[in-house]
């Protein structure tokens, strides 16, 4: 009995071996077959898309992209890269500061096709030669933009360390810019604005240059981005006692006769913020009709100071002949 076992023990042994030797050599003559085929050469008709680049500033391309057709001649091993290639990623991008372009008629241009097969080329890894362009020249529409000069407005997220804060209104340079569109577009933009700048716990001066937000490319512009220079100071408190005037009224007296003003003032100004940069006065319009309490306003204060409060709301007043 165990005679008979080993014998079927072998012949398993032996047909494993005869299955797996057919195997390999089966996975080598095809791979033989593979590489002779893919070492042949094979054309194939295709189109690319088109992408302007490095338009000009003040013009604009109608059509983003457009598609050309050619045929690839080459090897099975780069026509297989190149099948590999998903359709929407069968692109290339047309730089108009490398490439020369021609003006046709109006707004007409065209470019030489033997750029854009250079371009498939260097794409697909294969020589220029190997791409053929059904079009000797390729056509594109190129309309002038209409432009504005706006200003550029600032967008920031700064969290300030506690008693600093701003010191008077961030400047950028330059504070403003020509934009370039549609019509429809640029008629609606009224400003620019920066890439935001978020920091936190600040509590010193910068300057940085900001990105400016082109609207997804609905707008262009020359200038790229912009130096902003924020002023941040250490801020405490102040009081002030403002004198309550009516310019063309000397005659007026007020009960009481200064307006008080609590602040907070740069410490560096601290010393040089007086009464004298305030102005506060009265509404006229209850002078005239002689009501009995006045509303007191405060009306101009230097622009680095933050006023949090004043006192009174209103104040009684005496007509001296």
């Amino acid at each position: 009995m165990d005679n008979l076992d080993n014998i079927k023990q072998k012949s398993e042994r032996k047909n494993q071996r005869s299955f797996f030797t057919f195997f390999i050599f089966l996975i080598i003559s095809t791979a033989a077959w593979f590489l002779v085929k893919l070492s042949e050469d094979y054309s194939t008709q295709t189109s690319f898309c088109l992408r302007f680049v490095d338009v000009p500033t003040d013009q604009w391309v109608s059509s983003d992209e457009q598609s050309v057709n050619l045929s690839l001649n080459t090897d099975g091993f780069h026509t297989l890269r190149y099948k590999m290639i998903r359709e929407p990623n069968r692109f290339v991008s047309v730089s108009l500061n490398e490439v020369p372009y021609h003006r046709e008629s109006g707004n007409n241009y065209s470019i030489s096709s033997q750029y854009v097969a250079e371009k498939v080329a260097e794409r697909l890894d294969v020589n220029a030669a190997d791409i053929t362009m059904n079009d000797g020249v390729i056509y594109f529409t190129m309309d002038p933009l209409k432009s504005k000069v706006v200003p550029v407005a600032f967008r920031s997220d700064l969290k300030m360390q506690r008693q600093f804060d701003l010191y008077g209104i961030p400047t950028i340079d330059p504070a403003t810019v020509t934009i370039y569109g549609p019509e429809e577009v640029i008629d609606t933009v009224r400003a620019v604005r920066t890439e935001s700048i978020s920091k936190t716990n600040v509590s010193e001066s910068f300057s940085e240059s900001v990105a400016l937000d082109m609207l997804d490319g609905k707008i262009r512009c020359n200038t790229k981005e912009v130096k902003v220079t924020v002023e941040v100071e250490k801020y405490t408190e102040k009081d002030i006692e403002v004198p309550i005037r009516v310019a063309d009224n000397p005659k007026l007296r007020f009960f009481p006769e200064t307006l008080s003003v609590k602040c907070l003032v740069a410490m560096k100004d601290y010393a040089s913020v007086v009464a004298d940069d305030f102005s506060a006065t009265v509404d006229k319009r209850q002078l005239e009709a002689l009501q009995p309490l006045l509303d007191v306003q405060l009306v101009s204060w230097p622009k680095t100071v933050q006023v949090l409060s004043s006192q009174p709301d209103k104040v009684e007043y005496l007509i001296v002949q």
